[in-house]
């Protein structure tokens, strides 16, 4: 790999974990569709770009879910209570999500991301917060939340904030615990998913040199490092920048990635 496109990796992850910290949003919104593009313009099998993305994605996840459910549990923020009940869901929906993504075509695959990107992206310009109206299931209630959850943060290698969050202030938790709850639900669907990339592209010939399964490790590297580094500091201007106005420009922002993403995929 070729030093320009270690620095490419490097200036996303920068990226990646500014906005991060700033608006509280996960990085596979960013990571899929640029990743893909820069997996496309390497060279890399058309048939196999999106779900490379995915695992890398979901792979980098891990590392700055770990900081951001720190930080959270050390403001008591986590209403470990509800993580414990969704936990189970998640592991194993993540993990079977990850199943069905690898066996998906790749078009298809980046349509089903674009469409989701664009309801996160609506939902971040409307500024969309449902009303609290329900009580929070029971135990075999909270695990089947999970499991949807978990299925479609593996197809989009996201946290599952933009799930888990509107569902639980919809059933009365209040939003500072509603986002520390969610960070923490992330770590969990990181790993599963991270895990399940892993194995369903152990045996797939005809992907890059540098690769585990369909994690493509100098990327998930580069991207790691420095996110960890741009995250902290996105959360610090959090409270001086104009965080709404950030927000609607951010969803305009993954729109045009994720077209991107998709002319991309169309034209390979």
């Amino acid at each position: 790999m070729s030093l320009e496109w270690l620095a490419a990796y490097l200036l996303l992850g920068a990226f990646v974990g500014f906005f991060a910290g700033l608006l509280g949003v996960g990085g596979g919104g960013i990571m899929v569709p640029v990743l893909t593009t820069m997996f496309a313009a390497q060279g890399f099998p058309p048939e196999h770009m999106v779900h490379l993305a995915l695992g890398t994605s979901m792979a980098a996840i891990v590392l700055t879910s770990v900081s951001s459910l720190r930080a959270h549990h050390a403001h008591g923020a986590v209403r470990w209570d509800i993580v414990k009940g969704v936990a189970p869901g998640v592991l194993f929906g993540t993990f079977a999500g990850t199943f069905i993504a690898s066996s998906a075509p790749t078009r298809p695959l980046a349509i089903f991301f674009g469409c989701f990107m664009a309801y996160v992206s609506l939902q971040m310009i409307l500024n969309v917060k449902p009303k609290p109206s329900r009580e929070l299931p029971g135990k075999v209630g909270l695990a089947g939340v999970g499991t949807g959850i978990g299925v479609v943060s593996a197809l989009v290698a996201i946290g599952g904030g933009s799930l888990s969050v509107p569902f639980m202030t919809w059933c009365n938790v209040k939003m500072q615990n509603a986002i520390g709850t969610s960070a923490a639900i992330g770590l969990p669907i990181a790993l599963a998913g991270a895990l399940g990339y892993l194995i369903n592209g152990w045996a797939v010939g005809g992907l890059p040199a540098w690769t585990l399964g369909y994690v493509f490790v100098p990327a998930l590297v580069a991207v790691s490092a420095v996110s960890m580094f741009t995250a902290p500091l996105g959360a610090k201007l959090a409270h001086r920048l104009p965080v709404a106005t950030l927000k609607k420009i951010f969803a305009g922002v993954l729109i045009l990635l994720s077209a991107k993403m998709l002319h991309t995929v169309f034209g390979a």
